[in-house]
């Protein structure tokens, strides 16, 4: 499709992520592809950002060279040359991809009307269906259909056709949510979808002032240069004055010899009583005394400090009006885009407009995809222990930027709090709770002293386990004030599981708490059962197991056909190995007669179709295999990894299951992407469950 404008800064590149994101849960491999580029990276080396931004999507594997067309100087000299050098290059691209998106001009050089029309007959050369991004800031219901009319006159004209219209930056209230109103705005059959002004988009970066003020970075953290500002204030007045004009994500604009400005509102930003401020320009060309760089270095303060020579008036209007934009290198405005096209935009009625067929193939990113959107689709309430912990709290700002759950974090909230302000995170929108503090605690240690009382637990006892922040977590989930618990970052899967076994206990039926792991190869997702929990389960647990494992893949969308593995394939081998798996395979028949079960299997009879025509030709499962139970953890635990490195395959894991609740844990080495998917994961479980 061709994403195009009838002018600058419609915010287009937000659309053109937006989409992206939607083609990538169809097909496999998505190209991005730009006609006609600001710069010209052969002979000046300067990148296109949007493009940049573009290419960094995970969905997306193509060079920078082979998605781009011309540029703006060679549209000037020879317009049919150029036009027909961008069809022959977009067909190169084409021919590698299952869907291209083309982002049209940015209007920067170029008169509007003539722009305009280049870009439809580019379209209408490329056979790619229009999606026009109309900027509705400041527009009325009357302008933005005048608009439309004049786009889709000149692509009727050009022969180009019109699919889709995204009105953006939309400050009309009536417009935004309101899809039957605003389908009124365009006369021909096409769909229509408003998404409201968000502020962050558009606002500059602490980097961006900094080039604007000719500053320079004297102090502070220099990957906190990306982080946004929404305002900034002028300190001409005393501290306190200061302090009640601060503004969240703002820049304080002070005099270099105002120490006490300095000090007091970086003091500030690290405080839960006021906002959290993006950095401080110091104007004037007067840098800090060292004894406040040496306090501010020890309390290890990270705001960007930077330093510029001109004077107030100067840097104030240097400052004014300066606009962000949607780059690889602004995570929360890509994050906040996404969720604002999520939100607004019907991405499931777009791609069926564009006959976007959904492939069978299911890639690791296609996964993830499916996990993020069903659990913001029915959004649930998740616990996250260890909230001082900077993966999670980087994955929270994510969690909640994209509407993924609800957060709880635990913790000291001047510690979470000031963590955040350092690493420049937003988790504002979640609950902060210090269980030592917390007006939860005795009525937790009564309900665990009571729980627990066989075991001789008294309620003096009682009331400093219940301090600990995995038992804290865990009684949040058992008495519903969670849905689910995600622990295991910094503590051992012991000091997560264990307080789970003792109050969550297991689900009716089921004797034995275990674990899956999602194995994402690259074109199906595979389910591989207890490769983290049990160390050498008996026939019954290994049943258990099989029966839960067939469950959880259920869940999350993958068919269960499940190998009971085994060094031997039916009658060929014997040992009390292979008895006891066979005699698990008959338990879980048994116990789920409607469940697909083949064992004792071995491992390549259970995937390779043609291993499984010679050793087991009349099986539903063999060489069809989905859910596969490992005898024991030893060969479990070296299979998954094994298969990990050597088939350069995602494994999302381990999802322990088999317990009343959801309680997940984590790996002491996982990402910030790792600790995202299993809150994912872990919000579906609680859909799920009775």
């Amino acid at each position: 499709m061709y994403i195009a404008s009838l002018e600058g800064f419609t915010g287009k590149s937000t659309v053109a992520l937006g989409v992206l994101e939607q083609l990538s849960r169809r097909v496999r491999r998505v190209g991005v592809f730009r006609p006609v580029v600001r710069a010209d990276t052969a002979t000046t080396g300067d990148r296109d950002y949007v493009l940049d931004m573009l290419l960094d999507h995970d969905a997306v594997d193509v060079a920078y060279e082979d998605a781009v067309g011309v540029g703006y100087d060679a549209v000037h000299a020879d317009p049919v040359a150029a036009l027909e050098r961008i069809v022959d290059r977009y067909h190169a691209l084409a021919a590698q991809c299952d869907a291209v998106v083309i982002v049209g001009t940015d209007y920067t050089d170029v008169s509007t009307p003539t722009e305009f029309a280049y870009n439809a007959r580019i379209a209408a050369n490329l056979a790619a269906p229009v999606l026009l991004v109309l900027n509705g800031a400041g527009r009325t219901r009357a302008d933005l259909r005048a608009l439309s009319e004049l786009a889709l006159t000149e692509l009727d004209a050009h022969h180009a056709e019109l699919f889709a219209v995204i009105l953006n930056r939309v400050t009309e209230p009536d417009l935004v949510g309101a899809a039957p109103t605003v389908t009124t705005l365009v006369d021909a059959d096409v769909l229509v979808a408003a998404i409201p002004d968000e502020p962050l988009l558009s606002a500059p970066t602490v980097a961006d002032l900094m080039t604007a003020c000719d500053g320079r970075l004297v102090m502070g953290d220099a990957a906190l240069l990306g982080r946004e500002v929404n305002g900034f204030t002028v300190a001409a007045m005393t501290l306190p004055n200061v302090l009640d004009r601060v503004v969240e994500g703002g820049v304080v604009v002070t005099p270099g010899d105002r120490s006490e400005v300095v000090l007091g509102v970086v003091v500030a930003h690290v405080s839960t009583a006021f906002p959290q401020i993006s950095g401080v320009i110091l104007n004037g060309g007067l840098g800090l005394p060292h004894q406040v760089e040496s306090l501010l270095r020890g309390i290890g303060s990270t705001v960007p400090i930077i330093a510029t020579d001109l004077d107030s008036y100067a840097t104030a209007r240097a400052l004014t009006d300066q606009r962000g934009r949607l780059t690889r290198d602004s995570p929360r405005k890509v994050a906040t885009a996404l969720a604002l096209f999520t939100e607004h935009v019907d991405g499931d009625a777009l791609m069926d407009r564009l006959e976007v067929a959904r492939t069978e193939v299911v890639t690791p990113l296609m996964f993830e995809h499916q996990l993020l959107d069903r659990a913001t689709s029915d959004r649930r309430h998740i616990v996250l222990p260890e909230g001082e912990e900077d993966r999670i709290l980087q994955a929270a700002d994510s969690l909640l930027r994209r509407g993924v759950a609800d957060l709880t974090l635990l913790g000291d909230p001047i510690t979470i709090s000031a963590r955040a302000a350092n690493l420049g995170v937003d988790v504002s929108a979640a609950t902060l709770i210090d269980p030592a503090t917390s007006d939860h605690r005795e009525h937790f240690a009564q309900e665990y002293a009571r729980r627990r009382a066989h075991r001789g637990v008294e309620l003096a006892e009682a009331r400093e386990i219940v301090t600990d922040v995995s038992y804290f977590g865990t009684l949040m989930v058992e008495l519903g004030f969670a849905d689910g618990m995600v622990s295991g970052s910094v503590h051992t899967t012991a000091h997560t599981i264990r307080p789970a076994l003792e109050l969550v206990r297991t689900a009716p039926g089921v004797s034995v708490v275990s674990s899956v792991f999602f194995m994402c190869l690259q074109n199906q997702v595979l389910v591989y059962g207890d490769c983290a929990v049990v160390v050498d389960p008996d026939a019954q647990q290994l049943a258990d197991i099989a029966i839960s494992s067939a469950r959880t893949a259920a869940a999350f969308g993958v068919e269960p056909r499940v190998a009971m593995l085994s060094y031997s394939t039916g009658a060929s081998g014997s040992g009390s190995d292979v008895e006891k798996v066979l005699n698990a395979t008959g338990l879980a028949q048994e116990r789920a007669p409607d469940l697909m079960v083949e064992g004792p299997i071995q491992y390549d009879a259970a995937i390779d179709e043609a291993v499984a025509r010679t050793k087991l030709p009349d099986s539903e499962v063999a060489g069809r295999a989905t859910v596969f139970v490992f005898p024991d953890l030893n060969t479990g635990n070296n299979t998954y990894k094994a298969v990990q490195r050597s088939a350069d395959a995602v494994a999302v894991g381990p999802v322990l299951q088999g317990l009343r609740k959801p309680v997940n844990d984590l790996s002491r080495g996982a990402t910030v992407r790792d600790i995202v998917n299993t809150v994912a994961i872990t919000a579906i479980q609680a859909q799920v469950l009775p």
